[in-house]
């Protein structure tokens, strides 16, 4: 394999450093010494869960029950006696007898248990807000919100299945300088639900439409230092908008960072809400954050601050580089060995591990003996609040690059990711060039 265009130059092995090449997920656990949970502790982790996953519709007719497909077919016809002919939503028209027109019109079914009467008065009161609002073109509206744009509500990358992923975060909120610049008075409230439409309606023109095909976002909220107690009126407004106007357009609602009261609470309530609406829920305490969302979406896809590697920036040259993903035990310390590295070639890489609180450290070790080797990146202490390392080093003999990962000092198991491009000395310019925009 020619290692100047592969992303994985051959051969490349994760090692534990007590035991030899040996991988390090046939390795046993070290088995961390007993400790006695406190009550909230142990409160905390039996409110933090993965609810039985959401089982999303295909929306292909031919999968209804008779039951459904009869409501789906009544529905149509109320529309046509409406006689509202030329009705759209998302630039679907709704009468056109296309397939994409059964998708919208079973959400809605959906959202009121096929009830084809409540159904239909909530498409109508949907078409009228869309109207009176002008959601159809919010999305090229100029708000003014731009130090909000991907630190408060965005949509960033894709989770495994394919669905356009839509992250919330309101902590920066606490500030009360920044609350009173955004929701200081009426007016400034009525443009910041209009901001949060706006990230909305962008996110579903990311949706296909189609039966089969990827029909919802998932839903991310940071519940990180949130001031629930100002934003409440903000968050009930945005809550009863979206429940009205979007009914069944998010598949999974993720929860990161959750307080422990939240989580009481959720535990609580539970039995209120139905199997449907609780099969959404994920629900994440605080400091689990990386973990939960690898289950989920790949690391590359994933938001530096929430342990991936996806930055606001990269998303500049195309689809990001696809990344390799690893666990580190407790009590366990992971080189990942990059072998294979030719004299004058560029090694560039990026790893992170969610949580991070461990030893990170770098080396350049050549394949001549009585070579040196190289500190690239000294053993230092990693913080549980840094991003991804990002970093290069360019070699002046043939060798292999040592990423370490020292978790010893945890009895924590942590997911980790790390993706590397290794460009030859010999390239032309253009190729550089190229190699540098796949990375």
């Amino acid at each position: 394999m020619d290692t100047s265009t592969s992303p994985f130059p051959s051969p490349m092995s994760i090692l534990n450093t007590t035991a030899t090449n040996t991988p390090f997920h046939d390795l046993p656990e070290v088995s961390p010494k007993p400790y006695k949970k406190s009550i909230v502790t142990t409160l905390m982790e039996a409110a933090t869960f993965i609810t039985p996953s959401f089982k999303e519709d295909t929306y292909f007719v031919s999968h209804l029950k008779s039951s459904e497909k009869k409501a789906l077919q009544e529905l149509k016809d109320k529309l046509v006696a409406s006689e509202s002919n030329h009705i759209s939503m998302w630039g679907v028209p709704l009468l056109g007898g296309d397939d994409r027109a059964d998708v919208l019109l079973l959400k809605f079914l959906r959202a009121r248990d096929f009830r084809v009467n409540d159904a239909f008065n909530m498409l109508l009161k949907c078409l009228s807000w869309r109207s009176e609002f002008g959601a159809d073109n919010v999305v090229d509206e100029e708000l003014g919100f731009k130090e909000l744009e991907g630190v408060v509500s965005y949509t960033q990358g894709y989770d495994r299945e394919g669905h356009p992923v839509c992250y919330n975060a309101y902590g920066v909120f606490r500030d009360k300088d920044m609350y009173e610049r955004i929701f200081g008075d009426e007016e400034k409230l009525k443009k910041f639900l209009r901001w949060r439409v706006q990230v909305l309606e962008r996110g579903i023109n990311l949706l296909h439409f189609k039966p089969g095909g990827v029909n919802s976002l998932i839903q991310v909220t940071d519940l990180k230092d949130m001031p629930k107690k100002e934003l409440r009126l903000v968050s009930n407004q945005i809550l009863s908008l979206f429940q009205d106007n979007y009914p069944e357009m998010v598949a999974r609602k993720i929860f990161i960072n959750v307080p422990w009261y939240f989580s009481m609470l959720y535990s609580m309530f539970s039995p209120f809400l139905t199997q449907r609406t609780k099969s959404k829920f994920v629900i994440s305490k605080e400091g689990n954050a990386a973990d939960t969302l690898y289950k989920f979406i790949r690391p590359e896809d994933i938001p530096a601050r929430y342990g991936g590697l996806s930055r606001p920036n990269d998303l500049q040259n195309g689809p990001p580089k696809p990344a390799s993903e690893f666990t580190v035990k407790g009590g366990e310390k992971v080189n990942i060995q990059i072998e294979g590295i030719e004299s004058g070639a560029t090694i560039t890489w990026d790893i992170v591990v969610g949580g991070w609180d461990l030893e990170y450290s770098a080396e350049y070790v050549p394949i001549a003996e009585g070579s040196y080797i190289i500190a690239v990146e000294k053993p230092r202490q990693i913080e549980a609040s840094e991003e991804a390392i990002h970093n290069s080093y360019t070699s002046k003999e043939p060798g292999k690059m040592v990423l370490s990962i020292d978790n010893t000092a945890s009895r924590k198991k942590k997911v980790a990711a790390y993706r590397y491009f290794v460009r030859k000395c010999c390239n032309t310019p253009s190729e550089t060039q190229l190699s540098l925009q796949q990375l």
